[in-house]
């Protein structure tokens, strides 16, 4: 699957500008969804000088950055769709902001990792 991840309040705790604490389960759900061969996105407001600074601390965490798109479609997407989409395509959105809220990263691994 394409799974678009949010940054502020989802991985980490809302702090913009600066990183917040990482939220329980983040980085070991994001490694986990990486490892199990999902294709993820930043999906992020940030920019600039900001998205690098949690790219950059997403790869401390351990995050491989090579299976990590940043804010945008992945290639085979835009060649499917005939060009690139303003919105980001994914299969799922995880979001702090969604409809109910972000029900926590123990909740998205029994999601999307239950056999895993």
């Amino acid at each position: 699957m394409i799974i678009a991840v949010d940054f502020d309040g989802t991985c980490v705790e809302h702090k913009f500008p600066d990183i917040g604490e990482p939220l329980p389960g983040a980085i070991e759900t994001i490694k986990a969804l990486q490892d199990a061969g999902h294709r993820l996105i930043l999906w992020t407001c940030r920019r600039g000088v900001y998205l690098k600074e949690a790219c950059r601390w997403l790869c401390e965490e351990g995050v491989d950055p090579l299976n990590f798109a940043l804010n945008r479609n992945l290639p085979d997407v835009v060649e499917e769709m005939g060009g690139d989409t303003r919105k980001v395509y994914a299969d799922v959105y995880i979001d702090d902001r969604n409809l109910g809220g972000f029900p926590g990263w123990d909740a998205v691994r029994a999601m999307l990792l239950a056999d895993a």
